[in-house]
């Protein structure tokens, strides 16, 4: 900073500026070109060129070059002090791992480490315990559209990264096993892994086949799951073959869809008039439930129907002073989750709903019937101004001090 100082003095006087302001432009220049301190010394001629830059003292000009030393290393977009994206990023194995560097794969340029699925072994098919490798080009050579269609899969991505990272990696029979004596034999049964229900593989084997891969995390309770139960296999909802899918290698284009080929009932109820979002595409079955297994038999990836209609319904969760005991045994109690054709996804339209519980106790509880409605033979203020709710306002609960009846 002392030779900053002895700079400054030696800049010339220049003339009277006709206005006190002065506008001061930086540009951004790369650093490799001009270097810093003449970049100061350029500028720093305008910030003492005001009418009050003669009086300047030691101090205020010390304080001046720090401030457009500043104002340089902002306004010149300084960028070698910034760390990388790809630290921002999860570790994945299809980017850098230890030992390899970006640009080794497309360079064929590999170190100890092999990225991709390069980890990966052959299956293992019960059914013919002697069967050899024979290489993923023996496979190609037979079925060539199914490795048409397979290039374009995640699977496919990491398997042509492995390969390429070391020749003996297993890609095809990865999944499918050993494919010697199904070269020998093509038509036999069994020879190989198919991932079919009219296959001659059994669906025990398909799943452990899949699951050597995918164990842990959502599928740590697939055993014993109503689904497993039930002998499905993880190729009926997921098709690694052929990326109809965003993501996930569905066997159909969304979650809803792969489900609804089963739970056609279920995906009929978001046709009613009240339902969740699901057909707008605001959310999904996975929101709710876990089709891998769970806890419980309805596959809901919480303990209770509450705990997941909470994750959205955060306001419904309470605690409240005054609780509203159904509410709180389960939302099931007054709502059907899918959809209905009553008001707010409830299984009853109000009054008939209350009156499940609440008949004929406290205050005029006459049971209320559709004659009451406004085109019937008695109609009933109770029954046409929305019923209990027109007073009963907190029907999940209240917090305030006069809501024991949950008026407010």
């Amino acid at each position: 900073m002392r030779s900053l100082f002895l700079m400054a003095r030696k800049i010339p006087k220049l003339p009277r500026p006709l206005s006190t302001r002065v506008h001061v432009t930086i540009k951004s220049v790369p650093p490799t070109r001009v270097g810093w301190m003449e970049q100061l010394a350029g500028r720093l001629p305008y910030f003492l060129a005001s009418r009050r830059s003669r009086a300047l003292s030691v101090s205020s000009v010390f304080n001046q070059a720090l401030l457009l030393c500043a104002g340089f290393f902002i306004f010149s977009g300084v960028t070698w002090a910034q760390s990388p994206v790809s630290d921002s990023l999860p570790s994945t194995h299809f980017s850098v791992e230890d030992g390899l560097q970006p640009g080794d794969v497309s360079l064929d340029r590999f170190s100890a480490v092999a990225p991709g699925f390069s980890w990966a072994r052959p299956a293992n098919n019960p059914q013919v315990p002697d069967a050899t490798m024979i290489g993923e080009a023996s496979c190609s050579s037979c079925h060539s559209l199914e490795t048409e269609h397979f290039t374009h899969t995640l699977h496919a991505l990491g398997m042509e990264v492995a390969l390429r990272a070391d020749p003996a990696a297993s890609t095809c029979e990865s999944c499918h096993g050993p494919g010697s004596e199904h070269a020998k034999v093509p038509t036999k049964p069994g020879n190989i892994i198919a991932f079919t229900h009219r296959s001659a593989t059994p669906i025990e084997t398909q799943t452990a086949t899949c699951l050597g891969c995918h164990q842990g995390g959502p599928r740590d309770h697939w055993l014993g799951s109503v689904h497993q139960r039930n002998d499905l296999s993880c190729s009926d909802c997921h098709n690694p073959m052929v990326k109809l899918s965003a993501e996930g290698l569905l066997a159909a284009q969304s979650i809803n869809e792969t489900c609804s080929t089963c739970h056609k009932d279920i995906r009929a109820q978001f046709n009613r008039r009240s339902h969740m979002p699901l057909p707008e595409g605001l959310m999904a079955c996975a929101d709710c439930h876990n089709p891998h297994g769970t806890l419980n038999p309805a596959l809901m990836k919480t303990s209770t129907v509450n705990e997941t209609c909470y994750q959205c319904h955060a306001e419904k969760r309470g605690p409240f002073l005054f609780e509203h005991a159904p509410v709180r045994d389960s939302c099931l109690n007054c709502h059907i989750p899918h959809g209905s054709n009553q008001h707010a996804l409830l299984v009853a339209p109000v009054p008939f709903l209350c009156q499940q519980c609440h008949s004929h106790v406290r205050h005029p509880n006459d049971l209320q019937v559709p004659g009451g409605l406004a085109d019937g033979r008695f109609p009933d203020e109770r029954l046409i101004g929305r019923g209990c709710l027109t007073c009963h306002a907190q029907i999940h609960g209240s917090n305030h001090p006069s809501g024991p009846r949950l008026h407010k």
